[in-house]
C-alpha cells in the first residue's frame, strides 16, 4: 500500500518528457544513453530475508515490454542453460521521468536450494538479457566476505565508479555489497534518472550477480510540498523500484527497513531520514529491539545512513543516538556501518582514542564498533573531535571496506581507493562471549588529514566544512 501510494504521488508530480530524439533531453543531462531501450537494463539482485532460499531481482525495460518475465535454473557447466529453466513473473510499475517512460519489474525467487549456483535472465521487448549468475548462501553459519561502501552520491560514474570497481577487484567472490546510503544525489548535478543510470553503470554486471544490501540515505528522498505549502520529504520513486527488499521491515517502511540473515550474520537496515524527519522513530525503535531480540545470529551488523557519532558535523546525531545506541549496547551489536559525513571514522569508545587504546591494552571488552566511510567525490572536513575521539579518521579520501566473517572474528580492512591499506582491525569473540578489538599492525597510511588549504596528497584540500 505504501509503495503504490508513494509511486502514484511521485509519478503524478513529475513532468513527462517524451524522448523522440537526442534533442528532447533536458539541459545538463546525458539523456539518451540512460533512456530505457528494447533490451532490459538496471538489473539488480537483492538478498531475501533468508538468502539461502530467497533472492529478489529488479530490472527496467521500455514500456513495450508490459510484463515482468524471468527465467532461472541451475547454473550448469555447459552452455545449454535454457534446457532446465523455470519461468517466473512478477510485478511491474511504470515510471515517467526526464528520460521518458519506462517499466520497472520485480521478481522474487523463492524455494531455492542453499549453497547452489543459479543462472537467470530477464526479458525485454526485443528479447532476453544475457545470463546472470549468483550463488545462494549456505543454510548454516559459515565464513564469507562482504564489501561495505559509504556515500557515492556525486560524480557517480566519473569518480565513484573507481572506488566500487577497486573494491570488487579486492575480493575474489564477495557474498554481498553493503551500501550505507546516498547512492545518488537527487538534488543537483544531473536529472534523477541519469544519476540512477550512472549508479547502475558504475557497478556494472556485479549488481546483477552479487546481492546488494542498501540503506536509504537522505538523498534517496526528494523534497515535497504539501497543499498547505509545508515542506516534507518523500522517498524518491527509483529507490523502491530498484531494490526488491525483504518484506520484513517496519510497517509502512518496507522499502527502507528490513533484515537479512546471511550465514551467521544478521544485517539490520534502518532508515534514519524517516526516523528524524517523518515521525517513524518510535516504530523503528520497537522493530529494532524486536529484530535484535529474535536474532539467533552469531554476529549482528546494523546498516544505516546518518552516523551515531559524526566525524564531520559539529554535533552527533542526537535523536538516533538517544533512541538506538542503548539497544546496540544492550543487545551487543558488533558493527554499525554508516555514511552521510563524507569522511572516514572508526570509533570504539565515546571517551576518545586514548581511552580506547588503554582498554585494548588491558584486553577489555568493547561494544559496537562504529564506522563511517565515503565512496564518491564529495568530501567534508573533519570536526574538532575527530582527531581525539575516533580511533582513526581520514578526510579528502575515497575508501572502501572489506569484512571477512569467521566463527570467532570479523576481519575489517579499510582501503583507500588506490588499493593501499588504510585501517585494519579484527573484532574477536572471546570465550566469555564478549568482543575484543585487535588492531592489525602493517604498512598503512599515516592519518590522512588536510593541513590548512593543503590536502594529504599535496594538492588543494577538497574537503569543505559542514
Amino acid at each position: 500500500m505504501y509503495r503504490s501510494l508513494l509511486l502514484t504521488t511521485m509519478i503524478s508530480a513529475m513532468p513527462f518528457c517524451a524522448m523522440a530524439s537526442a534533442t528532447a533531453a533536458p539541459p545538463h543531462s546525458p539523456g539518451v544513453p540512460y533512456a530505457a531501450g528494447v533490451l532490459p537494463d538496471r538489473v539488480v539482485l537483492t538478498p531475501g530475508a533468508d538468502p539461502a532460499t530467497e533472492m529478489g531481482v529488479a530490472f527496467r525495460t521500455a514500456i513495450d515490454q508490459p510484463t515482468a518475465e524471468l527465467q532461472y535454473g541451475p547454473a550448469i557447466a555447459g552452455p545449454n542453460v535454457v534446457a532446465r529453466v523455470e519461468r517466473l513473473s512478477g510485478s511491474s510499475h511504470r515510471l515517467d521521468t526526464e528520460n521518458g517512460s519506462a517499466l520497472y519489474h520485480q521478481v522474487r525467487l523463492e524455494g531455492l536450494t542453499p549453497d547452489t549456483p543459479y543462472a537467470y535472465r530477464v526479458k525485454g521487448s526485443a528479447g532476453w538479457s544475457e545470463w546472470h549468475q549468483f550463488r545462494t548462501a549456505k543454510a548454516t553459519a559459515a565464513p564469507f566476505a562482504f564489501i561495505y561502501l559509504g556515500d557515492t552520491q556525486n560524480d557517480i560514474l566519473a569518480v565513484g565508479s573507481r572506488t566500487i570497481r577497486q573494491a570488487l577487484q579486492s575480493i575474489a567472490r564477495p557474498a554481498l555489497m553493503v551500501h550505507a546510503g546516498d547512492l545518488v544525489s537527487q538534488r543537483d548535478d544531473l536529472v534523477h534518472d541519469d544519476e540512477w543510470g550512472e549508479w547502475n553503470q558504475a557497478g556494472g554486471f556485479a549488481l546483477s550477480a552479487i546481492p546488494q544490501l542498501t540503506a536509504a540515505g537522505n538523498h534517496e528522498y526528494v523534497d515535497h510540498f504539501l497543499p498547505n505549502g509545508e515542506e516534507t520529504r518523500l522517498l524518491g520513486p527509483h529507490y523502491p523500484l530498484q531494490f526488491t527488499t525483504p518484506p520484513n521491515g517496519v510497517e509502512g517502511l518496507g522499502d527502507t527497513t528490513y533484515f537479512t540473515d546471511y550465514q551467521g550474520v544478521r544485517f539490520i537496515v534502518l532508515d534514519g531520514t524517516s526516523a528524524i524527519d517523518l515521525g517513524s522513530m518510535d516504530a523503528q525503535t520497537a522493530w529494532l529491539e524486536q529484530t535484535l531480540q529474535s536474532s539467533n545470529a552469531r554476529w549482528n551488523v546494523v546498516v544505516m545512513h546518518q552516523p551515531i557519532y559524526t566525524c564531520a558535523r559539529p554535533e552527533d546525531t542526537t535523536e538516533l543516538k538517544e533512541a538506538w545506541q542503548p539497544l546496540f549496547d544492550q543487545y551487543r551489536v558488533d558493527l554499525v556501518l554508516q555514511g552521510h559525513d563524507h569522511c572516514y571514522s572508526r570509533l570504539t569508545d565515546e571517551s576518545g582514542r586514548k581511552a580506547s587504546s588503554k582498554a585494548r591494552q588491558a584486553d577489555e571488552a568493547v561494544g559496537p564498533v562504529y564506522m563511517v566511510s565515503v565512496t564518491g567525490s564529495k568530501m567534508y572536513g573533519l570536526n574538532d573531535r575527530a582527531q581525539r575521539q575516533p580511533d582513526r579518521v581520514a578526510e579528502d579520501t575515497q575508501l572502501y571496506q572489506t569484512v571477512e566473517v569467521e566463527t570467532d572474528r570479523l576481519k575489517v580492512r579499510a582501503y583507500a581507493v588506490n588499493g593501499v591499506l588504510y585501517d585494519a582491525f579484527d573484532i574477536v569473540r572471546t570465550e566469555d562471549g564478549r568482543n575484543r578489538l585487535h588492531e592489525i599492525e602493517g604498512d598503512t597510511f599515516d592519518e590522512r588529514v588536510c593541513r590548512g588549504e593543503s590536502g594529504p596528497d599535496g594538492l588543494p584540500c577538497t574537503a569543505r566544512g559542514k
